[in-house]
């Protein structure tokens, strides 16, 4: 059985101006995903600016979100690492904290063969009782995991159930969708992939996009599921500029500037990232409004 169906927020972390995180305002980006309709909240990713929290206050802001939700839909918590043994603790944490699912995003930095991401994907969701989703998104970490080393691993470890695909090449997510039917639930990492990503027998995404547009994420996605390509091509073509405009420096730079642009006191980004350029705030503001975003 799918952890989600749809639409789920890759959902910020919002901070204060000493650079703490900002619970209050943590509470209301939760408050409004749900009201519009988010499939499931994905916390303390990469959006969620994982790399900078520390450990207390990354299971904290696990925690948080499963308590602020209450079961109203999943909650995935980020506990990936590019060292096996720190996975394992973060992923028992956010399974004792409540979270419905962990998110695993590939090794950075040191790396690893196929068969070294076989051994530290098994060991992770061996520790612990939760579903897994694998995160592919080799731009960031410098490596990719091959459609066959998914699917083997979906089909010898029991709670590999899914991967996040953010390769951004689709001729791999094709042979992913050939190889992992029955084995792997698909969710696209690319918000501008979601309509080729679905009509490949994906089932939803794990979205940027959804911080700032959840009720036309949401209904991007299930128009997919139901069949309806022509609506889901429209939204999705659509979408394209204010995709562009979210992507236009590293996430989650921009989706931190639109956020604070619709009022809702995210903060600014931790170092190493930086607040967005001026002149890039400028073409995002544009298609905001475009999408229908900010007035």
């Amino acid at each position: 059985m799918a952890i989600f169906r749809g639409a789920g927020v890759a959902i910020v972390t919002p901070m204060k101006e000493d650079g703490s995180i900002s619970y209050e305002s943590f509470a209301a980006l939760i408050e409004d995903q749900i009201i519009h309709h988010t499939d499931a909240i994905i916390v303390c990713g990469t959006s969620g600016e994982a790399p900078t929290l520390e450990d207390d206050e990354h299971l904290e802001a696990i925690s948080f979100c499963v308590r602020q939700v209450g079961g109203r839909v999943p909650v995935i918590a980020g506990t990936g690492s590019n060292n096996t043994d720190h996975a394992v603790m973060m992923s028992r944490e956010a399974e004792k904290a409540g979270a419905d699912a962990v998110l695993l995003v590939t090794p950075y930095y040191n790396k690893a063969t196929q068969q070294g991401l076989i051994a530290h994907f098994t060991t992770i969701a061996k520790a612990i009782h939760i579903p897994c989703i694998l995160y592919n998104v080799p731009t960031r970490t410098g490596v990719n995991i091959l459609p066959e080393t998914a699917v083997y691993l979906g089909t010898t470890v029991e709670n590999i159930v899914a991967i996040k695909e953010a390769s951004g090449n689709i001729s791999q997510a094709a042979k992913l969708a050939r190889l992992a039917e029955g084995v792997l639930d698909i969710y696209s990492g690319n918000d501008d992939q979601i309509v080729p990503i679905c009509s490949l027998g994906g089932i939803g995404v794990i979205s940027v996009l959804s911080n700032v547009a959840p009720q036309k994420t949401h209904d991007l996605v299930q128009a997919c599921l139901d069949g309806n390509y022509r609506e889901a091509r429209k939204i999705q073509l659509a979408a394209l500029p204010l995709v562009d405009a979210l992507f236009s420096e590293v996430n989650p730079i921009p989706v931190k500037a639109a956020l604070n642009l619709m009022g809702r006191q995210v903060g600014k980004p931790r170092l190493p990232l930086t607040e967005m350029e001026a002149s890039h705030q400028e073409t995002l503001k544009q298609a905001m409004k475009e999408f229908g975003c900010l007035s």
